[in-house]
């Protein structure tokens, strides 16, 4: 329905109650930590930076950060993934075109790709919300392994514990 009377107080939060069973937000401040120990390790010079890691509808928003050249995995995407390039490039060798920072991509259901920084990219910081799982497969399509949401908390939860953080630090990050 188009706003068809003028808002007389736009300044006035709103005054009622949000819904009683309402999830709280997410706000993180820093998504580009200080501290190193947030970034949790994936492969070697492979991090991701856990921002929502949502449990009942089985998606996560994460910063991925890698600091090598080279192919980073091939993988198949059963629902669709949303990426965002805030520092760096990297591409597809499935693809032509080149993702780099400020730049938005969005990969399909069903999209099987092989994403690879380029050799003079010294860091790729992407922001991925990624639906349902990732599937690892070889180059004829043979499952090689998956990541899910609950796979990311459970890295989450080791390498928190591990570095002093607590295993519950990725708390703030679940819904």
């Amino acid at each position: 329905m188009p706003v068809t009377e003028k808002d007389e107080n736009p300044r006035i939060p709103y005054q009622l109650p949000f819904p009683k069973d309402a999830q709280a937000e997410i706000v993180v401040p820093s998504a580009i930590p200080e501290d190193e120990r947030v970034w949790v390790p994936q492969a070697d010079n492979v991090w991701f930076r856990p921002l929502c890691l949502n449990r009942s509808q089985g998606y996560w928003v994460n910063l991925l950060r890698v600091r090598k050249a080279g192919v980073l995995s091939r993988h198949r995407h059963p629902n669709p993934v949303h990426g965002f390039v805030l520092k760096g490039r990297w591409h597809y060798l499935e693809h032509d075109w080149v993702a780099e920072a400020g730049g938005y991509v969005y990969e399909p259901p069903g999209e099987t790709h092989t994403l690879v920084v380029p050799d003079d990219v010294e860091e790729m910081i992407t922001l991925f919300q990624v639906n349902g799982i990732m599937y690892y497969v070889d180059p004829y399509g043979k499952p090689l392994g998956y990541e899910d949401v609950f796979t990311k908390i459970d890295m989450c939860r080791e390498h928190y514990e591990k570095v002093g953080l607590g295993e519950d630090y990725v708390d703030q990050f679940l819904r």
